[in-house]
């Protein structure tokens, strides 16, 4: 017998209504007779009622489902089952199709034709979800009707997630068209707070989701934007960038786990998706040059990518991080500071620049410095480098000064003059050399003792005997006479 708890609303309703109608005789022992003469139920149904109370409880008295519901008995389960067969067929047909199709099936199988209107509910009786898949597919019926697992991070750090997104806006270029930007973002997943980002007109790389990083993990100097650390779980997409081995080597390093969604499956990281929506519909919208897909374009494209990314940053800092997020009825900066935690730090900003920036190609320093990307590097430290193979680590928002690396060992900032509106003075090179040449010089004295000591040593070390008459060099008045070189046919 089914359980009261396991009966839907209406059936546990008609049972207790039921059971009022019989509580006189049951309760107050009127008889049966008398009970049901007063609420107009036949006297077999009301003894059919209290005998099905007293042996299976108040779950008896609820109407008793029908064992065939949801089949149609003017028709065969063969014929029913083809009807959905054909119903879920891609593409989908009309019912009135579906109609004509089932009676020419029920002539060969023998029976007769159902009509419009059974067929229809026959075709309307199918599960949504079971329709969707096999006319819309496996992404839609995945988007509409699979749970959703949501990570909820219990304090600031614990997650960060990040991604990439084109902007919908037109920035002026200095060296070609109107063009849109690429906007890298890392966002607490706990305070929504965005932790570093970064803006550029190429394609996301490894390199930006290693400069987003950096700023998100190091202290800013701006005293509005206190969010940094090292986060326990890096949550990403499955783009090359973020599955690529230089980030592996860096989430070993720094101890942050790297967990990536399921592909084809963006529902998971939708905290930095709800963001990405934030700055279009309350930043983008407002500025010149906004360029929704398919909408057409508001105003005239005006600003520079850096006119943009500071309009950018004062929106980020001013009215995003102080407003209240909706769903944590707390703005985004006062919810990460809410605990008072420390966040943990790496040891230095070399150490982090040293995992994050990308790394360049070989180059070897020439005698007037590091050349790169067309552009000349100088530093007094290379002086004693010249000749020597050296590794690049750049930032591509600062060309003006590259970081040098030489046996994986931190050698010095090389500065180009042109970019950086400084030079390095002659005197400095001066020195340079001279203090270089010195060295060397001190290294040959270095070399040259210990060759003449190694010969001293082999000298002493032949025996000499009784006999022999005494070198021409243990004469002392030979000695002090110069010696003068002197050829064979002499």
């Amino acid at each position: 017998m089914t359980h009261l708890a396991g009966l839907p609303d209406e059936a546990r309703t008609l049972a207790l209504d039921r059971f009022r109608l019989l509580q006189p005789h049951l309760e107050d022992g009127l008889s049966l007779k008398t009970v049901a003469a007063a609420a107009h139920i036949p006297f077999r149904t009301a003894q059919r009622w209290v005998s099905r109370y007293r042996q299976f409880g108040l779950a008896a008295l609820a109407r008793k489902q029908r064992t065939d519901t949801g089949q149609h008995r003017e028709m065969s389960a063969t014929l029913q089952n083809a009807i959905e067969g054909v119903a879920l067929q891609t593409p989908p047909l009309p019912v009135a199709t579906i109609c004509r199709q089932a009676r020419r099936l029920a002539q060969h199988l023998g029976e007769a034709p159902p009509s419009y209107w059974v067929v229809y509910r026959i075709v309307s009786a199918l599960p949504a979800d079971l329709m969707t898949l096999a006319h819309d597919g496996t992404t839609a019926y995945s988007h509409t009707f699979e749970l959703i697992h949501r990570r909820e991070a219990d304090r600031p750090n614990a997650i960060w997630q990040a991604d990439h997104t084109p902007l919908d806006i037109l920035l002026v270029r200095p060296d070609g068209p109107p063009a849109k930007p690429w906007l890298t973002t890392v966002i607490d997943d706990h305070s929504r707070a965005v932790a570093g980002y970064f803006l550029s007109f190429e394609e996301p790389s490894a390199l930006h989701t290693s400069l987003a990083l950096r700023e998100a993990i190091w202290r800013k100097e701006d005293p509005r934007w206190r969010v940094c650390g090292i986060p326990n779980v890096l949550y990403t997409d499955n783009g090359s960038d973020f599955r690529s081995r230089h980030l592996e080597q860096v989430g070993a390093d720094l101890k942050i786990r790297l967990v990536f969604s399921i592909p084809g499956k963006p529902r998971g990281r939708g905290r930095i998706e709800r963001f990405f929506c934030t700055v279009n519909e309350m930043f983008l919208c407002e500025l010149e040059g906004y360029s929704p897909a398919g909408r057409g374009m508001r105003g005239t494209p005006t600003l520079t990518m850096a006119a943009f990314e500071a309009k950018f940053r004062t929106f980020l800092l001013d009215i995003y991080h102080r407003r209240d997020n909706a769903e944590t009825k707390t703005s985004p900066v006062a919810r990460w500071e809410a605990n008072g935690f420390l966040p943990r730090m790496p040891d230095s900003l070399e150490q982090l620049d040293l995992l994050l920036i990308q790394v360049a190609q070989a180059r070897h320093v020439r005698p007037d410095g590091i050349h790169f990307q067309r552009l000349r590097y100088l530093s007094t430290t290379l002086a004693s480098y010249v000749g020597e193979p050296v590794t690049l680590r750049i930032d591509p928002r600062d060309m003006a000064e590259i970081r040098v690396f030489h046996n994986n060992t931190f050698l010095c900032r090389a500065v180009c003059a042109e970019l950086a509106g400084e030079t390095v003075p002659l005197r400095d090179i001066l020195r340079a050399r001279n203090r270089r040449r010195r060295e060397l010089r001190g290294m040959l004295r270095d070399r040259e003792t210990a060759v003449n000591t190694l010969l001293d040593l082999k000298r002493g070390a032949i025996t000499t005997h009784k006999d022999d008459p005494p070198a021409a060099t243990d004469n002392p008045a030979r000695r002090a006479v110069s010696t003068l070189k002197r050829y064979r046919n002499e």
